[in-house]
């Protein structure tokens, strides 16, 4: 079978790779479209684990079930997650998947961007989800993104009547505007370095949006809250300049969403003394665990979020590479989803 690796950033290539044999609990699926990460386009990130079989937002179709798995039946089509706890130590006791060693060692095999891939038998278990036949093939792929933001508004606190400034208008950006909106912010502002992706967010519910390469974003969101700042910021970009931002755009009160890691080695010098005062969070939300893809599953079956909202370019397979080429670099790809 065929399957997309990484040797680099961009670097993407086809190669033939053995079809992955199941056993007990597992299922063998048929990658029907897989969206590409944001992650998979930050050259940092795709860097520290080249080589790397690409891929973790997939809608496949189940082509074998192993001994015991009575739940899905061949030709179903399901939403597979890449990483699932194990339910039982002590940051699965908190409610923190994501810290999870168990969540931390899964995976697929050999990843999502693969004509097949395995399922272990703990991720049938834990968050394998059956697709409605209301949703498309794309409106799936969105679930594991979806359900990152469902966790970054969670993390954030009361969404309902805050100031929300989203700063980053990507694929995460413009679902953090949705997702604010319908949980009903006051305002939801969105800030990018494209107008393109402004005008998009604008379509997706932001009231405000800022062009930073014609306005100075802290000016501009002191002038349009009137001084006072917003309740609750995100910050996207993985770097420490954007960190710094989001923490002179908040409120007093406020919280900093960290969304996107920064490199490794990296620091920021943080003025504790303005920070103790204004009392504002600085809160890191990585990923997603299963609480978070079955509400996100929920809202895309509800209509909040579907494909028509965000996905922009859609390519198949033998085309992966450029597509992870058009994710990174045009500006109007909001999200970019292969199709097998």
């Amino acid at each position: 079978m065929r399957a997309a690796k990484a040797y680099d950033y961009l670097d993407v290539r086809i190669e033939h790779v053995p079809l992955p044999g199941i056993g007990p609990g597992e299922l063998l699926v048929r990658t029907r479209a897989c969206g590409i990460c944001s992650g998979d386009v930050t050259p940092w990130y795709i860097r520290k684990k080249a080589p790397v079989i690409l891929g973790h937002e997939p809608v496949a179709e189940v082509v074998a079930v192993g001994e015991g798995v009575e739940h899905l039946d061949v030709g179903k089509r399901v939403f597979v997650h890449h990483h699932v706890p194990c339910f039982s130590c002590a940051a699965c006791d908190r409610g923190e998947f994501v810290q999870c060693p168990t969540w931390r060692a899964t995976s697929l095999d050999p990843g999502g961007m693969a004509e097949f891939f395995r399922v272990p038998a703990l991720n049938v278990r834990a968050d394998t989800l059956p697709l409605p036949e209301s949703l498309t093939d794309l409106d799936g792929a969105l679930i594991e993104p979806l359900a990152c933001v469902v966790k970054s508004l969670r993390r954030a606190g009361l969404v309902h009547g805050a100031q929300v400034l989203v700063i980053g208008l990507g694929v995460m950006g413009q679902l953090h505007v949705r997702l604010a909106r319908h949980w009903g912010a006051h305002s939801v502002i969105g800030a990018d370095l494209q107008t393109v992706r402004c005008e998009k967010a604008r379509e997706l519910g932001a009231d405000h949006t800022v062009d930073c390469t014609e306005h100075n974003l802290v000016s501009a969101v002191m002038d349009y809250t009137g001084g006072r700042g917003c309740d609750i910021v995100i910050v996207g970009p993985p770097t420490t300049e954007a960190m710094d931002l989001g923490l002179r755009c908040a409120a007093r009160g406020g919280t900093v969403v960290q969304f996107m890691g920064t490199p490794a080695g990296e620091h920021y010098a943080l003025d504790t003394h303005d920070l103790y005062f204004r009392e504002v969070r600085l809160i890191p939300s990585y990923s997603a665990g299963p609480v978070d893809t079955r509400e996100a599953l929920q809202l895309i079956q509800q209509g909040v979020v579907r494909a028509e909202h965000v996905v922009t370019h859609v390519y198949r397979f033998p085309d992966v590479a450029k597509a992870y080429r058009t994710a990174a670099q045009d500006p109007s790809a909001i999200k970019v989803v292969v199709t097998f």
